[in-house]
């Protein structure tokens, strides 16, 4: 116990037992009030006990991150391959190439169709087909309710699309190459960006395991994954190398793109919080700190759109609310619904037991556990994402989605690939994902549920 508590400063120590009170009183209120059974709510209490382990392993990092001279990142080989960011490039078009003939294989095996029109139409099975409504046509303030409440979907991705159909001339074919275009972009930052604090192996290892996590064809389908995730590492990685406008203009179009954006403003915040505490006094710059808020009036630009379609500039949470059953909400209360989901529909609703709930809950969990030994090494402003990111994603009131949300959140995948630092657990986790990856891709064909 001494040797425990001696990682922590006096500070630290009183942030976990505020963190630690104001958790457990949350978990009581909402166990008063809730009405599920005894196991949903052993998976709720599960899923808080594991969120504030994360919590508590970041804490001291955290606090000699913010301590000038007390954190000393890990010096990271010079060694690589020549022209590896382009090899990257190029093997990740060849990935995003593969992974679309074997969807493709598994859709005519599988008695889905055949031709080329017909497999593009399955693409729009997913929200594609609201991205692709809007791409062509903007949002509408008036018709049809579907197409009315379309306005939830972020215009980042719509507008890539856009300029993407000046050249394809085809809606769907548009967004899937500026997926495929931005996944493989996005190889190639993350690759960057990890190789400030790792050495070569442990980057491309990282880079390998986001190709092999379950649900890595959401990267290649005409939706806002690929474009998310490389506008996120690249906002990280300028604001990294010190180039902080441009990395909150990149984080401005995350927060145009998905909501899920605005949780870039703490790494970034995190980072320059780093960078003052361990400059020089008269070195440093507070008014970089101004750069900051571009990350918000990316948020604010669709909220712009929103008053600019409705009269309402906040017009998206009425219709997630009301259409989709979507507010903000417990990260644990989301464990509880879903192991109820996936209990209720065992046994006699298949596409909802295993191709919805189980993925998700399996998500919801692992995401926290693989944090839970990397929290201690990895660099505190990546936990400090994950940490938003997870409460805030994990939080919606009806998530359907866990799968997509985890796999383009950097310091999960990351966490991830920590695991495999040896040739047998390497051999062993990749061999596991590939097989869930394709168990999952099959579910997503046959149009179980994944979502």
């Amino acid at each position: 116990m001494r040797s425990l508590l001696r990682k922590y400063t006096l500070p630290g120590l009183i942030i976990c037992l505020l963190g630690l009170a104001a958790l457990g009183l949350a978990y009581i209120i909402w166990l008063g009030d809730t009405r599920h059974g005894l196991l949903p709510c052993l998976a709720a209490a599960l899923s808080a006990a594991l969120f504030a382990l994360v919590c508590l392993r970041f804490v001291p990092g955290w606090m000699r991150f913010w301590s000038g001279g007390k954190y000393r990142a890990p010096a990271p080989s010079l060694a690589e391959p020549a022209r590896i960011r382009t090899s990257i490039f190029i093997w990740l078009l060849v990935y995003c190439l593969l992974l679309q003939i074997f969807i493709y294989v598994l859709f005519a095996a599988l008695g889905r169709g055949r031709g080329l029109a017909e497999y593009l139409e399955f693409w729009k099975c997913l929200d594609s087909g609201h991205y692709v409504d809007i791409a062509r046509d903007w949002y509408l303030s008036e018709g049809s309710r579907d197409r009315v409440v379309q306005l939830v979907f972020l215009p980042g991705y719509p507008l890539a699309m856009r300029l993407m159909h000046f050249f394809v001339r085809d809606w769907v074919l548009s967004g899937l190459l500026v997926s495929i275009l931005s996944f493989s972009a996005a190889g190639s930052v993350i690759y960057s960006l990890l190789r400030l604090d790792y050495g070569h192996e442990e980057s491309l290892r990282a880079v390998s395991y986001l190709c092999l996590l379950p649900g890595s064809f959401f990267f290649v389908a005409p939706m806002s994954e690929s474009l998310f995730l490389l506008l996120s590492a690249g906002c990280v990685y300028l604001v990294r190398r010190g180039k902080i406008g441009a990395g909150c203009l990149l984080g401005a179009y995350a927060a145009f793109t998905r909501s899920l954006g605005l949780m870039l403003f703490v790494p970034a915040c995190m980072e320059l919080v780093h960078e003052a505490v361990d400059a020089p006094r008269g070195r440093r710059r507070p008014a970089r700190f101004l750069w900051l808020l571009l990350i918000p009036a990316g948020f604010g630009a669709y909220l712009a759109v929103n008053y600019q379609v409705s009269g309402n500039p906040f017009q998206y949470m009425i219709y997630q609310s009301e259409h989709w059953g979507q507010n903000l909400g417990l990260f644990f209360n989301t464990a509880a619904y879903q192991l109820e989901g996936f209990l209720s529909s065992l046994g006699n609703n298949a596409p909802y037991a295993y191709g919805l709930w189980l993925p998700n809950l399996v998500f919801d969990f692992a995401a926290l556990a693989v944090m839970i030994p990397a929290a201690r090494d990895m660099r505190p402003s990546y936990t400090a994402w994950f940490i938003a990111y997870y409460f805030v994603s994990i939080g919606a009131t009806w998530l359907l989605s866990s799968p997509r949300y985890m796999i383009s959140l950097l310091p999960f995948f990351l966490a991830l690939s920590s695991l495999a630092r040896t040739r047998t657990r390497d051999a062993a986790l990749s061999a596991a994902l590939i097989i869930l990856n394709i168990l999952y891709a099959i579910a997503f064909v046959l149009r179980w549920q994944v979502w």
